[in-house]
This record gives C-alpha cells, sequence and structure tokens, in this order.
C-alpha cells in the first residue's frame, strides 16, 4: 500500500491530488447539466450540438496559447485563475435557469467561455505533475489521478442524472461551481518555484519553440499523428454508431449500451490500480499494443453486439487505454523539459481535439451511405494497423525509463 500511494509523500501533490479529485468528482455531472439544460429550453438536437460545438471550437482556438502561458506563468495560479473563470460562467448558466432568462446563444457563449478557460487549464496540469512530485513517484502519481477520473467516470453520472431529474440541471451547476471554489484554497497550499521560461519572448516565438520541442521527437509526433486517424475513429465509430446499434439491435439495447460503456471504465479503474505498483518499463511500446486492443470490442461491436461478450471485450480495451494513458504521460513528462511541457503538450492536445467534430460528421454521414456492420469492422482494421504501425519507429519501441527513476524503483522493490 505505501508503495502504491508513495506519490502522496510529496506534500505538493498530495495537495493538489485532493483539489483535483474534488473538481474531477463535482464536475463531472457538468456534460449532462448542460445537455438537459439545453434542451429544457429548446427540445432540439441541433440547439445542443451549437452549445457543445462552442466549447469544443473555444477549446480548439486556445489550447496553444493556453500551453504559452502555463510554461510562462506559475502554473498552479492559473489553475487557479480559470477555476474562477469557471465559477463565473457556469454560476451564470445556472443564475439564467433558475429565473428563466436563459437562452440558446446565452448558454453558447457561456460554454465558449468554459472551453476557453479548459484550453488554458489542460496544458498547465500537464505541466505541473512532474513539479509536484519524484521521478521515482511520477507513475505512481499519474496511475493515482487516473484511477479518480475513471471511477466518476463510471459513477459521476448516475449521481448527476440523479440530481439533474430531481433538482433540475441549473442545481447541478451550482454544485459543479461549488467544487471549483473548495478547490481553489486547497490548490493555494501547492508550492511551487516560480517558472523556469520568464516569458521574455514574443508570444509567437514561444509557440515556435513548443513547435521545434514536439517535431524534434519523432516518437512523439508519431504517435499524436497516429491519434489524429484513431481519435477520429474512436469518436465515430464508437460514439456515433455504437449508440445507433444500441437503439436498433435487440442483441445490445440501449441499457446493454450503458453496461458495455460502464465496463470499459471498469477496465480503465483496475489497470489504475495495477499501475500504482507494477512499473511500466517501457512505456509507449506497451501502451501503442495496448490502444491497439480497441480494434477488439469494435469489431465484436460490428460483427456480434451481444451484451455480454460485447462488455468483456470494451473492459479489456479500457485496461489497455489506460496502460497508453499512463505511459504516454511518463514519456512526455520524463523527456521534455519541464520548462517547454505545458507548449509541447498543448500541440499534443490540438492534434487530438480538432479530429472530434471531423469524426462525428464523418461517421454520421458514412452510417446512413454504408451498412454498420462493414463500417465498423473496416475501422477496427484500421485502427489496430494505424496503433500498431507506430511501433516501427525505433524511438516508440525502445523508448524505456530514465536511469535516475528506473534506480529508485528497482530500489523500492527490493525493500
Amino acid at each position: 500500500m505505501i508503495r502504491g500511494l508513495a506519490a502522496l509523500q510529496d506534500r505538493n501533490f498530495r495537495w493538489f491530488f485532493v483539489a483535483r479529485a474534488i473538481t474531477l468528482v463535482t464536475g463531472s455531472m457538468s456534460s449532462i447539466a448542460l445537455a438537459f439544460a439545453v434542451l429544457e429550453i429548446d427540445n432540439d438536437a441541433r440547439s445542443l450540438s451549437l452549445v457543445l460545438a462552442a466549447f469544443t471550437v473555444s477549446n480548439i482556438v486556445f489550447v496553444l496559447f493556453g500551453g504559452v502561458v502555463a510554461d510562462r506563468l506559475p502554473r498552479a495560479l492559473i489553475i487557479q485563475s480559470c477555476y474562477v473563470i469557471d465559477i463565473l460562467s457556469v454560476g451564470a448558466m445556472a443564475a439564467l435557469l433558475f429565473t428563466g432568462s436563459a437562452t440558446v446563444p446565452l448558454l453558447a457563449v457561456l460554454s465558449a467561455v468554459n472551453g476557453a478557460s479548459s484550453a488554458f487549464v489542460l496544458p498547465a496540469m500537464q505541466g505541473i505533475i512532474p513539479q509536484l512530485t519524484t521521478a521515482a513517484h511520477l507513475q505512481q502519481a499519474n496511475a493515482m489521478l487516473s484511477f479518480v477520473r475513471s471511477a466518476v467516470t463510471i459513477g459521476g453520472p448516475v449521481i448527476a442524472g440523479v440530481l439533474v431529474a430531481t433538482a433540475g440541471p441549473a442545481w447541478a451547476m451550482v454544485v459543479q461551481a461549488a467544487g471549483w471554489l473548495l478547490a481553489i484554497p486547497v490548490l493555494a497550499l501547492v508550492k511551487l518555484p516560480p517558472p523556469a521560461h520568464g516569458g521574455g519572448d514574443s508570444l509567437f516565438r514561444d509557440l515556435r519553440v513548443g513547435w521545434q520541442e514536439f517535431w524534434g521527437r519523432s516518437w512523439l509526433w508519431t504517435i499524436v499523428l497516429a491519434f489524429m486517424i484513431m481519435n477520429a475513429i474512436h469518436i465515430g465509430a464508437w460514439g456515433v454508431v455504437g449508440p445507433y446499434i444500441a437503439k436498433n439491435d435487440d442483441r445490445l439495447g440501449i441499457a446493454g449500451w450503458g453496461w458495455v460503456v460502464s465496463a470499459e471504465g471498469a477496465g480503465v479503474l483496475v489497470m489504475t490500480l495495477l499501475l500504482m505498483w507494477f512499473p511500466l518499463r517501457r512505456p509507449l511500446r506497451y501502451g501503442m499494443i495496448g490502444m491497439a486492443v480497441f480494434a477488439v470490442p469494435l469489431t465484436v461491436l460490428g460483427v456480434h453486439p451481444a451484451v455480454v461478450l460485447l462488455a468483456m471485450a470494451a473492459f479489456i480495451a479500457g485496461a489497455g487505454a489506460e496502460v497508453f494513458a499512463t505511459g504516454w504521460n511518463l514519456a512526455m513528462m520524463e523527456n521534455v523539459p519541464g520548462e517547454k511541457l505545458s507548449r509541447v503538450a498543448s500541440y499534443d492536445m490540438l492534434g487530438s481535439f480538432v479530429v472530434m467534430p471531423i469524426g462525428t460528421l464523418v461517421y454520421g454521414w458514412l452510417i446512413t451511405r454504408a451498412d454498420a456492420s462493414t463500417v465498423l469492422v473496416t475501422s477496427a482494421a484500421v485502427y489496430a494497423t494505424v496503433a500498431l504501425i507506430t511501433l516501427l519507429v525505433p524511438s516508440v519501441w525502445r523508448m524505456g525509463r530514465p536511469a535516475e527513476a528506473s534506480a529508485v524503483r528497482a530500489e523500492l522493490a527490493d525493500s
């Protein structure tokens, strides 16, 4: 237990973990609250898509600038400041709903503000973790944060659904804002040295330096390019075609699809527990193999979408995805200089975010033009091929862990 929770020995990480857990728990109900808030005003899917798109587009526009700012200013302060903006934007949504003044355009504007804030928080989050703990505890720190994320992914929507159904979406937003309000003073207990990069250069020079760091590592840009294809398939085939099949195939059904998605989250949860104890010596090699496993539930969904079989496949795929998630964070945090990490992470995030609306639109069109089974089986083959082909890049296949961290881990294992 001491070894698995070793990162909590580091005071700064301990307080950050508490603050992050609070915001993850309260924030897990945000998507459901916003969706039902919009549908209460205008029961039209186009209105909901407009509000959600406002968040995504704003996030894409600002994420590179968020990376620059997170490398220039104290990252804990950036996160706190963005939480204040989130409190104001979500609080304004709640106030509009309480007073009956909410409209779809107003919610879209406030959602865009929330998306912009998130674009600054995410690179700061990525860059701050190596500052909070030692090299020996970095894997455990990432696994613990993933554990909380996956736990609230399973339980959060259930709690949100009950709260929205009984009290209304505005009260769910109040709970979310209260979480940010509570996290701000907890984050104030995190004491970090000033950033190494003082920000003397221009904004665009900082962006160029971040790009050079990104493009100068073959393992980094190779995997980001691969994920541009893989994320488009995931969001489209799993997020669009999956619910479509669930609604129209009696072997699965809507309730069955809920079990499948929960099983995927359970796989993530179990793997985070294992990664608190077992060292990931080849983070990218095992991570990309883990991602390739997602082709299995995609194939099952297309060929024989029976609930139990598909849930088992989704559980294994969720576990594989978590191997990648922890391995990727380790590779970034251990191989990119800390003063440039947020900028490099922002390029990674941009590559991930920009394909999501594209994948949604493409698969929404494909499912009306081709047989769903053919679409899914073909997508699974492409997904696995793209994931595994990255292993041909030597830096992806060979990457290990820094000697210092390996030595400390070996010492822990012998104790």
